[in-house]
């Protein structure tokens, strides 16, 4: 209902798999998170999602929390696998939304914890976007990590070549 009352509409569907890595792409906008946790509430999903530490002070910090966020402390990457790879084993269930560009800037390459993470973790990438040309959040194929980054990245981004940035 949120998510129509804001112009937003929603195709494709969360495959039923109990562990996977979301990405979502692009980030170009704090409005992403708002479209973001919109969609995660029409959806029903118990998702988790990255954020850097920041904006897990007090007081919104416990909004964050309660949403599914985790803090990052982006200063050491390899921790945040290690530890995102531990949460995966050790839940029967867990979805992880991570924005792979790491930040909302327009970037040239991806950051690849969210690869490394489902790679460790044995688990699917579902890729998804959010078209703000036509307001769509766009639930792409799970995709199966091959080990080979470079190829899946390429094949990954590619989801996401015919899809508009806000602004």
């Amino acid at each position: 209902m949120t998510l129509r009352l804001m112009g937003w509409r929603i195709t494709g569907d969360i495959p039923d798999m109990p562990k996977m890595v979301l990405i979502v792409a692009p980030h170009s906008s704090n409005w992403d998170f708002i479209i973001g946790v919109a969609a995660k509430l029409a959806l029903r999903l118990r998702v988790q999602y990255l954020g850097k530490d920041a904006l897990f002070r007090f007081p919104l910090g416990i909004v964050m929390r309660r949403l599914g966020g985790i803090p990052v402390d982006r200063s050491s990457s390899n921790a945040v696998v290690l530890s995102s790879v531990k949460e995966f084993e050790r839940g029967r269930q867990m979805i992880l939304a991570i924005a792979p560009e790491g930040t909302r800037r327009r970037v040239e390459r991806w950051k690849t914890g969210f690869y490394h993470i489902a790679t460790a973790a044995r688990v699917p990438i579902l890729p998804v976007a959010l078209d703000w040309g036509t307001r769509t959040i766009q639930i792409g194929e799970l995709f199966p990590p091959t080990g080979d980054l470079d190829h899946d990245l390429g094949e990954l981004r590619e989801r996401f070549e015919n899809v508009q940035r806000r602004g």
